[in-house]
């Protein structure tokens, strides 16, 4: 069965808080995990060691476990992929920046100069 590594929300509405959790891929997001490694709080707020006044989120990962279940197999989800990231215990997923081009119009299409087409 494949293991994940994934978010379960916590927290009051418009309040999230989330563990980041070791679990089989099918269980539901807050059923019982098989471990607890690290939280999450995506609420920013004033750093209290920082007089810059920058906001800051608040992430705690065991990274001795994250790395021992992500070297087992476990497969992180793409959020918890860009928190591990942001920690330096997986390289950063590569990113499409190209810009999109959209696709050529066809023959005898005529656009009118309120963008609405014919």
């Amino acid at each position: 069965m494949v293991i994940k590594i994934r978010l379960a929300r916590f927290g009051r509405r418009n309040a999230p808080f989330y563990n980041i959790v070791v679990t089989h891929a099918r269980t539901a997001r807050n059923s019982r995990p098989l471990e607890v490694i690290g939280t999450y709080d995506p609420i920013p707020k004033p750093d209290p060691y920082d007089d810059s006044g920058k906001l800051h989120k608040d992430i705690n990962i065991d990274t001795i476990r994250a790395q021992y279940w992500i070297g087992v197999g476990a497969q992180p989800t793409d959020t918890v992929w860009r928190l591990l990231a942001m920690l330096g215990i997986l390289q950063p997923k590569p990113r499409n920046n190209q810009p999109r081009v959209p696709p050529p119009l066809p023959e005898g299409f005529i656009v009118l100069p309120s963008g609405n087409p014919q």
